[in-house]
């Protein structure tokens, strides 16, 4: 890998392998009660499922290191891989897709993660098995300091290496934090990442995440966004599904609309982590925070006419064209 040139962004997170195994309609059905939406399936027998589909390097963090690299900015992942065939097969995916793997550390006598998928019409269910690896910062040469770190999904026993992580950024006060917490880092709570959320630059929920992390009112966006920038935050995102999206900074508040999609989802993973990765990846090149909010949902429509998060994501120019094409409504509002 080049050593020319700073990194724009290093992404911090676990990476994995998502086995996609696609079902047969009327195989399976979908109902809901009053703690929520299930899949169910015949018990005791044996199913036909329409095919499989093997996607290497993926999950949240490696789906925003993709999206960088596709947008042309120098990108490093720092994450683990167990010492089998699967963890090569994602270190030669992340080289193919033009994402430094210098910091990718080899777990020797570990497994890799890999995660099966059952997707079912446009929406799936993930099964999933964080392996318990050795979590721990890098030594970065000053010629390796990014401008921007973006930290996503990581399991629950690497709680300790947020710490090494807070340390290391108060050490270097000039990079940015994008934070996109994922399950376990939510369900850690604030006040056990309070130095994380103290120093994120960019925070990226969706509403049901923003209500998780504050407690706060589900109806109430301004609330919500009030309750995020207390813990320290300068910018705050929240997605809001096909209501599209907010951001919030100091007095400001916008709502963004969904980029009308060109035909119907064809399968939803990795729409949330194209929002936000390109979301940041805009600020990452000097865009504003509206410019920012009309990127990232054409990212996040591109990815779900794909199987998977990476298939569907857009270069800069292609990104662009889009925009040219968007109807007249398709931008930011104060509110």
């Amino acid at each position: 890998m080049s050593d020319q040139g700073q990194f724009d962004v290093i992404a911090i997170g676990d990476i994995v392998t998502d086995d996609f195994i696609r079902l047969i309609d009327d195989q399976a059905h979908t109902y809901e009660n009053e703690h929520g939406k299930y899949l169910s399936m015949q018990f005791g027998t044996k199913l036909p499922f329409d095919h499989r589909e093997v996607l290497e390097a993926v999950g949240n963090a490696a789906n925003a290191a993709v999206a960088f690299a596709k947008l042309g900015l120098k990108t490093a992942f720092e994450t683990n891989v167990g010492g089998d065939q699967y963890g090569r097969d994602m270190i030669h995916a992340l080289a193919k897709n033009k994402v430094d793997h210098r910091f990718v550390h080899i777990n020797p006598d570990k497994v890799s993660n890999y995660h099966f998928v059952l997707w079912y019409k446009d929406e799936r269910t993930i099964l999933i098995k964080h392996e318990e690896y050795d979590y721990h910062w890098p030594h970065l040469r000053p010629a390796e300091v990014p401008k921007w770190v973006y930290f996503s999904s990581i399991s629950n026993h690497a709680l300790p290496y947020h710490d090494q992580v807070a340390d290391w950024l108060e050490e270097n006060p000039n990079v940015k934090l994008a934070f996109q917490p994922g399950t376990f880092q939510m369900q850690a709570g604030i006040e056990r990442l309070k130095r994380i959320y103290a120093r994120t630059e960019v925070l990226i929920l969706n509403r049901e995440e923003a209500v998780l992390v504050t407690g706060g009112d589900y109806n109430d966006i301004p609330d919500l966004f009030q309750r995020l920038h207390a813990v320290g935050p300068k910018i705050v995102c929240i997605t809001d599904g096909p209501a599209g999206a907010y951001a919030s900074y100091a007095d400001h508040r916008w709502k963004m609309p969904l980029y009308p999609d060109p035909a119907p989802p064809y399968e939803r993973t990795g729409a949330g982590d194209a929002f936000a990765s390109t979301f940041v990846a805009a600020l990452a090149r000097g865009n504003t925070i509206e410019g920012a909010l009309q990127w990232a949902p054409i990212n996040s429509m591109s990815v779900v006419q794909k199987v998977g998060a990476q298939a569907g994501l857009l270069t800069e120019e292609e990104l662009n064209e889009w925009l040219r094409k968007a109807p007249d409504w398709y931008k930011p509002e104060k509110f």
